[in-house]
């Protein structure tokens, strides 16, 4: 009686395919850690400590602007090593297939939800202001 039991389990779990790889990811994206949030603001240095993230995890990072100054967060090497999930701006949800950098004229934010695909040290700048300390790094074990 059990072995009926146990093969009808299987037959369910494959015709869902929740089996391997795909079992063990299900829902990955419905369990993110909060980055803390980076502030953009002229004149203000980023956070020296790293952010330190692990690959395959499951992240959501908010830049605040305060509109002081139209700034930029640059980080290409990073978002070429991420899968991002999507960039939400103004409640406005995109799915992007790459990112290069984002660009704030005004007072707003953007998160960034993203699970980090290969490990490395990465920088983020605002361009133009490197030497007013506005860069930070991450660091994807």
């Amino acid at each position: 009686m059990r072995a009926p039991t146990i093969a009808a389990a299987a037959a369910l779990l494959l015709a869902l395919g929740l089996t391997g790889p795909a079992a063990a990811q299900s829902g990955l994206t419905t369990r993110a850690t909060n980055l803390e949030p980076l502030k953009l603001s002229s004149g203000l240095p980023f956070p020296e400590k790293p952010y330190e993230l692990e690959a395959g995890k499951y992240y959501r990072w908010t830049i605040e602007a305060d509109g002081t100054a139209e700034l930029a967060i640059a980080a290409p090497e990073f978002f070429r090593n991420i899968w991002i999930n999507e960039v939400v701006i103004n409640k406005i949800e995109v799915r992007p297939l790459g990112l290069d950098s984002i660009e704030f004229d005004d007072e707003g934010s953007a998160t960034i939800s993203f699970v980090p695909i290969r490990p490395g040290t990465f920088t983020f700048h605002a361009p133009g202001t490197e030497a007013e300390g506005m860069r930070g790094t991450f660091v994807v074990k």
